[in-house]
């Protein structure tokens, strides 16, 4: 029996082989740039695109009306439009988009698919994809027409539309983070020609109550893109996905590499032993594995001390729904309430039993500094001045003795906490947690649970979910993206934890109200405050970006490196070499 059973790791180094054996029949080794993660990819689908995994790949098939340029997040560039103008009191904005663009399948870019894009994504608008903020800008409200009545055809219709091959967007009300919206992946302009023949949306007005809401994850546009990137797909199977050059790119810069292998490799040993071989020219690693195994290696480069604008927390569902991580359901040292996570002393308690310094001291190498506040300290409005939680093991024991009037303490807990498989540094933090946890009382249990990254942000499974670690790259450079994100009542992560704040939604609202900075740094500040003291995230610190690479990729650097797009690289494909 012992032999007919490969270990995981030979398995994966089986499968890195025959990759590369298929890339050098399909072009030569040296033509193919090749990727490695431990997550699975969701969608393909830019409507519904709101993840690092499926986006690394979208941004890179699809392309947006404005965009970034180099490292700069500061301002925004033409891409598929080439200007604009705002009018109204910028509430209303006028683009004149390019000419002489193809998509994949041949068809001409016309303002056509810009609207089209736009109304698909205001009409689904799922719990799934990012299109919340947009609907926010165009129609005054974060909700598709299930949940706000008040949405109707003639609002969405008037919100985006051509004249000509001008598009015209309308505002409700003055949004300054409305270009910077507009630059986000999700919003890449599909081909709607190819859209409608495969089956998505008619876009017309008998139909679009038919597609509020609809679940895209598994859409025909997810199964067979068309996009004007500098890349198109080839082939996706459970394990990889291929994508090579597209010969009618229009842009000036032409991919260099004719072809893009992302494969799924959960074995982080078997993604180090790939990228020493030099079958693999990127690889998802933490640090410690980068400053033990590869820093130094022949053939290795790595780029340290990014900026890092990614915010995360273990955040706690205040009602988990039933089926979920529960237990036996009750208080009783078997499982949890529904409505565990609703006392913030219980909350408090986990915060205070997480051990950040040791944490940055094990998989941070010493490098970054805990935060006060799911914002990046690079942002405006965070407060230096407003000291972290701290790590207190005496804080958390009080805080869990008067948790549910006392009976946490003396009846104890289990309780099941989910990372995403393969994510070491997730893991090392919950392990970690789970040590403290359980230290403070023998009746104290914390199971640990990796599944795979599509489970875990699939609406359906959120609400079953207990504690897992919530992330935010911005999707804007504003503030309000994280802090409305993380903190509002109806933001992303409100509805996911059943976590609603009057006072902090009446602060949130305000600051993203007004341009008059001093006022919005002092709001943001009061929101950090009072959000340390519900202790709504146990929150991990800041870590400055690092990812190794092999030395034979070009267009790698500090200068082309930019926290708003290109999740792999730092800057799009298209911009990479490979000698």
């Amino acid at each position: 029996m012992k032999n007919k059973t490969l270990s995981a790791v030979a398995l994966a180094t089986l499968s890195l082989t025959l990759a590369a054996c298929n890339n050098k029949q399909a072009g030569g080794a040296d033509s193919a740039l090749v990727i490695q993660q431990s997550a699975d990819v969701p969608t393909l689908d830019p409507g519904t695109t709101y993840d690092t995994s499926s986006g690394q790949i979208v941004e890179n098939m699809y392309e947006t009306l404005v965009g970034y340029e180099g490292n700069d997040i500061t301002e925004v560039k033409p891409v598929l439009a080439t200007e604009w103008q705002a009018s109204n009191g910028d509430k209303e904005y006028r683009f004149t988009l390019r000419d002489g663009v193809k998509f994949h399948t041949g068809n001409d870019f016309t303002c056509a698919d810009a609207e089209y894009t736009l109304r698909r994504n205001l009409v689904t608008n799922t719990a799934d994809s990012g299109n919340w903020f947009l609907s926010e800008s165009l129609l005054g409200t974060p909700s598709n027409a299930s949940d706000d009545t008040s949405i109707t055809w003639a609002k969405i219709s008037s919100a985006v539309k051509c004249d000509g091959n001008t598009l015209v967007f309308t505002l409700p009300a003055v949004d300054p983070a409305f270009l910077t919206k507009l630059a986000y992946i999700g919003q890449g302009i599909v081909d709607s020609k190819h859209a409608k023949e495969i089956g998505e949306w008619d876009g017309t007005e008998a139909t679009w109550k038919d597609w509020v809401g609809k679940d895209l994850m598994g859409s025909e546009l997810n199964k067979q893109p068309s996009g004007t990137g500098a890349y198109k797909l080839v082939n996706r199977d459970a394990n990889a996905i291929t994508l090579t050059a597209f010969d009618g790119y229009w842009g000036e810069t032409k991919p260099q590499i004719k072809n893009v292998i992302l494969q799924k490799v959960p074995e982080e040993a078997a993604r180090v032993q790939a990228f020493l071989k030099g079958d693999a020219d990127f690889i998802e690693v933490p640090r410690a594995i980068i400053s033990t195994q590869l820093q130094g290696k022949d053939g290795v480069a790595v780029l340290d001390d990014l900026p890092n604008t990614t915010a995360s927390g273990f955040s706690m569902n205040e009602k988990i729904a039933a089926g979920g991580a529960l237990g036996s359901g009750k208080l009783d040292g078997q499982g949890i309430p529904s409505d565990f996570f609703k006392d913030p002393d219980v909350r408090r308690g986990f915060v205070a039993a997480f051990d950040v310094p040791t944490y940055i001291e094990q998989v941070q190498e010493g490098k970054g500094a805990p935060r006060n506040f799911l914002l990046p300290d690079s942002f405006p409005g965070y407060d230096s001045n407003l000291e972290a939680a701290k790590f207190d093991l005496d804080l958390a024991k009080a805080a869990f003795q008067r948790a549910w009037g006392g009976q946490v303490w003396e009846n104890g807990f289990r309780i099941n906490v989910s990372y995403r498989a393969g994510a070491q540094a997730q893991q090392t933090a919950m392990e970690l947690l789970k040590k403290n946890i359980e230290a403070l009382n023998p009746k104290f249990k914390v199971n640990i649970v990796g599944k795979e990254w599509s489970e875990l942000i699939n609406s359906k499974n959120v609400p079953k979910e207990a504690m897992v670690l919530s992330a935010w790259a911005p999707d804007y450079a504003d503030p309000d993206n994280f802090v409305s994100t993380f903190y509002a009542s109806n933001g992303y992560y409100g509805p996911r934890l059943n976590a609603n704040d009057a006072q902090l939604d009446t602060w949130i609202k305000e600051a993203r109200g007004t341009t008059d900075t001093a006022r919005r740094d002092e709001l943001y500040s009061q929101i950090a405050k009072r959000a340390q003291e519900q202790a709504y995230y146990v929150i991990m610190p800041a870590s400055p970006t690092v990812f190794p690479y092999r030395e034979n990729i070009k267009g790698v650097s500090a200068d082309t490196f930019n926290p708003m797009i290109a999740f792999t690289s730092g800057t799009y494909w298209k911009n990479l070499s490979k000698e």
